[in-house]
């Protein structure tokens, strides 16, 4: 990912000098598994451990001539170690080192990514709680439905990244899978006590059945998790540059000092991250799509999901971390207009009050619910029509007064009731 779209410490995980670190580590568990077993002198040992070294650039060079960068990464090694380095790499495979060095990678990844969606939704959380009674019409279709609050929109966000954070620990742990079994996954060359000693060390657990690679559908698991969190963020994201709309102005991302929003309008005050972070949605969508292609391979392996996964597993965890943190700026520093939202909730002549008076109209028992249906849509086609309040018009219609009274037509478009059982709900975020 580029570094315009990175964050460091999550950067770093996919670093080239982290990978061949990470390399390094799972050639050396297996020289120690080795000398346990008593097939390498620990001497030898030793001298690998003292001796053990990579560089870089070195790797790059012998890579331009072999086309091979496990080949070129093993020959730097022993290059470095001498006569003791006939040991590393002994009975190995390319993805013995690749898939359980990759795994180490992905469970290190994932947990930065579950740690910061946990930042994410206790941020959503309090930025809920705050705004528990604020009340603002909901939109159905894009059409004020019924009063609601801002803090209940806020509360669904924060259950659907806890469930998203559950997706990613899930599939954290799915990934977190070695294997150190040979070409084709037999034990043909080192034996199982190999395997399960450098899983162990490295915190892995290890593949059950592999063939020359950990099986895909662990890793597609990962990047189909990391696109579900994208699209949640991507929903938030977009209900804020809904709010923020100049006709509508309900809520706004904030606005650094400084900050210019056009190179062209002065006014201009852009949901420049909330574009930002719909628009990296759809990487990650591609990102878990190229998951799925990448599980069938011929037989025991190809390697047409190797360059795919070169790609999109550094770039898929880097992206969903800086889109996390991003977005746990925009909820801190939100601007709420409270104001506006009630204005807003008044705009539509009180026609969001429609079903409580269509309730109220059943409840006396002696409507049919077409008929009860039928009188509150002609006066809420009226308001629609002649931009007339809702409540005035009811509170002329003879038929609708021979059912109630006016004050339980006044009680209908009474907030508070909007406001009942907030508690049931709130008790349930308090939980999370």
């Amino acid at each position: 990912m580029i570094p315009r779209y990175s964050r460091e410490e999550m950067a770093a995980i996919f670093s080239e000098r982290a990978k061949f670190s990470r390399w390094l580590d799972v050639e050396l568990l297996a020289v120690e598994a080795r000398v346990r077993l008593g097939e390498v002198p620990v001497e030898d040992l030793s001298e690998i451990k003292e001796k053990a070294a990579f560089d870089v650039e070195r790797i790059a060079e012998i890579e331009a001539v072999r086309h091979h960068d496990v080949v070129a990464f093993v020959e730097n090694v022993r290059e470095n170690v001498g006569e003791a380095g006939r040991h590393i790499h002994y009975g190995m495979t390319s993805s013995d080192v690749l898939d359980t060095a990759t795994a180490v990678a992905l469970r290190d990844a994932g947990d930065l990514l579950v740690e910061g969606i946990g930042r994410l939704t206790q941020t959503v959380k309090e930025k809920a709680v705050e705004h528990r009674e604020t009340l603002c019409v909901g939109r159905t279709h894009g059409i004020h439905a019924e009063p609601t609050t801002f803090g209940l929109k806020l509360a669904g966000y924060a259950f659907e990244l806890a469930r998203g954070r559950e997706r990613l620990r899930a599939a954290r742990d799915a990934v977190a899978v070695g294997k150190i079994s040979g070409a084709v996954g037999t034990y043909s060359q080192l034996q199982p006590e190999v395997e399960a000693y450098v899983c162990e060390r490295l915190g892995l657990s290890i593949e059950p059945v592999a063939t020359q690679v950990t099986a895909r559908d662990r890793h597609a698991e990962l990047l189909s998790a990391i696109a579900v969190v994208g699209a949640c963020l991507e929903r938030l994201a977009q209900e804020i540059r809904h709010l923020q709309r100049t006709e509508v102005r309900e809520a706004r991302e904030p606005f650094a000092k400084g900050q210019k929003g056009s190179s062209a309008m002065p006014h201009k005050r852009n949901p420049i991250i909330c574009e930002r972070i719909c628009g990296q949605a759809r990487l990650l969508r591609a990102y878990a799509m190229t998951g799925f292609e990448n599980i069938a391979l011929w037989h025991e392996r190809d390697i047409s999901h190797s360059s795919v996964e070169r790609v999109t597993f550094a770039d898929a965890c880097v992206l969903l971390d800086y889109m996390m943190d991003k977005m746990r700026w925009v909820i801190d520093g939100l601007v709420v207009d409270k104001d506006r939202m009630l204005a807003n909730l008044d705009a539509s002549f009180g026609l969001v009050h429609s079903q409580s008076v269509l309730t109220a109209l059943l409840g006396k028992g002696t409507l049919q619910r077409e008929q009860a249906y039928e009188l509150v849509q002609r006066s809420a086609m009226r308001a629609w029509d002649e931009q007339t309040p809702l409540l005035e018009l009811l509170k002329s219609d003879p038929e609708v007064l021979a059912v109630l009274e006016p004050s339980e037509i006044d009680d209908c478009f009474d907030p508070a009731r909007y406001l009942g059982h907030l508690e049931t709900i709130f008790h349930r975020l308090q939980e999370l």
